[in-house]
């Protein structure tokens, strides 16, 4: 994706070229040359370029997912770096963040500069490593981040399970905060998770399964947030899911500390009850939560407490999801829904559709001082064509991805990229309606 010389010309007509970032919108051609922006106007010059007319169509800067798992090395055949990145181009993705509980565990320089070099060879989209807080994810050893950083981690993250020693977590987030490292916290006190498979209320209740508080995941929001308070540290919250959360992160931000928090596409779409019967397709952790809970990350995407969408895509093959309920593996996809799903929200009059780009873009690259998510001139040649009108529906077994585990089967989405543009480079170009 760096070898510019072989980087085509490219010229995105009269399209509605919309970046939050730099505050354009307005129908005009953009001219990608280099792997690079090199002019917004009218009337471009496209002498050597290939024309791609976008008339009717929203250009973007390429969206950024901060929270995907690939699964490789290690757990291939649910996904691996070359179909996920293949999944997340698909959904108009031109980069995304790989968390680290892979096997081996991203704890190290080997497995940093693997992945790097898997995503190299795929080419759909970049790839942003995030290194382990703590040796193999245990929560006892803290990684080592100067030699992650260096090879090409953009943030340190436990996501999976949180770090329950207050004391590690504390030492994590100044040593990180020393090499200028956001700190990913999967916040969850396992105290009060143990053992639960959904969110607790009343569909729990009924169908006879043991669940989770939102408390679980509020009391370990407030302790994580905290601590960032008390370092320093850039600190970014994940898969926020509960009202109790996004008030945590409001009053965070209100006292200046360097916070950031994302949700997931499921939570402001879903909630338990639609868990309906044992539909393991709707297990994730954190879990469904209720219609209030579903109504405040609603509230906070609108008022900007939210800063980002990111999927939490967590592909598992049939073995792992078409189980019994009790047993069956967390995760779900997400990341050929996501836009659709985020652009529902525009038409629904929750967001508008600026604000929706943007906890796409630019939202995602300020969580983590990630390079793209905006149009500037001169900046990365990452971009997404979107037909904003166009109808389809959920197939997984048209997905690009391994596993099949998307809760938004049969769903009917309107909205989807139809060109995906990485460096410069087209990395997927919609051939189906």
């Amino acid at each position: 994706m760096n070898e510019h010389s072989q980087t085509p010309r490219l010229l995105l007509k009269g399209g509605r070229v919309l970046c939050p970032a730099t505050g354009r919108d307005e129908t005009s051609d953009l001219l990608l040359d280099q792997g690079r922006v090199a002019a917004i106007g009218a009337g471009l010059d496209a002498s050597g370029a290939q024309v791609i007319d976008c008339a009717g169509k929203l250009v973007t800067p390429g969206l950024i997912d901060l929270h995907v798992h690939l699964r490789e090395p290690g757990q291939e055949y649910k996904e691996d770096i070359a179909s996920g990145t293949a999944a997340a181009a698909a959904g108009g993705f031109s980069a995304v963040c790989a968390m680290p509980n892979t096997s081996p565990v991203n704890d190290s320089r080997a497995v940093t500069e693997y992945i790097l070099g898997r995503a190299r060879e795929a080419g759909s989209c970049r790839v942003y490593p995030v290194g382990a807080i703590s040796r193999g994810l245990k929560g006892e050893l803290l990684s080592e981040m100067a030699e992650l950083k260096d090879a090409g981690c953009v943030a340190v993250s436990d996501d999976g399970r949180p770090v329950p020693d207050s004391r590690l977590l504390r030492r994590a987030m100044e040593y990180a905060a020393g090499f200028d490292l956001p700190v990913i916290c999967h916040s969850e006190d396992l105290r009060l998770s143990a053992g639960g498979v959904m969110h607790e209320g009343p569909t729990a209740t009924r169908l006879g399964l043991k669940g989770i508080p939102a408390q679980a995941e509020v009391i370990a929001v407030e302790r994580d947030l905290n601590l960032a308070g008390l370092t320093g540290a850039r600190v970014h919250i994940a898969h926020v899911s509960c009202a109790g959360s996004v008030e945590a992160v409001r009053r965070a931000k209100e006292r200046g500390w360097a916070v950031s928090c994302e949700t997931g596409p499921h939570y402001f779409s879903l909630t338990d009850a639609e868990v309906g019967n044992y539909d393991t397709h709707r297990k994730m952790n954190p879990p469904l939560r209720a219609a209030d809970d579903r109504q405040a990350i609603l509230a906070g995407l609108a008022e900007g407490v939210i800063d980002a969408v990111a999927t939490d895509h967590a592909p598992h093959s049939s073995l792992e999801k078409l189980v019994e309920f009790d047993i069956a593996a967390f995760g779900v996809t997400g990341l050929e829904t996501s836009l659709a799903l985020v652009l529902g929200l525009v038409r629904r009059g929750v967001l508008d559709l600026g604000a929706a780009i943007a906890r796409l873009t630019s939202g995602p690259a300020a969580c983590l001082g990630l390079p793209g998510g905006s149009l500037a001139l001169g900046g990365p040649a990452d971009v997404t064509v979107i037909d904003p009108n166009l109808a389809w529906s959920v197939d997984p077994e048209r997905m690009r991805s391994k596993s099949r585990n998307t809760p938004f089967a049969g769903w009917e989405l309107i909205g989807r990229a139809i060109l995906t543009i990485c460096g410069g480079r087209i990395t997927h170009r919609l051939t189906e309606a």
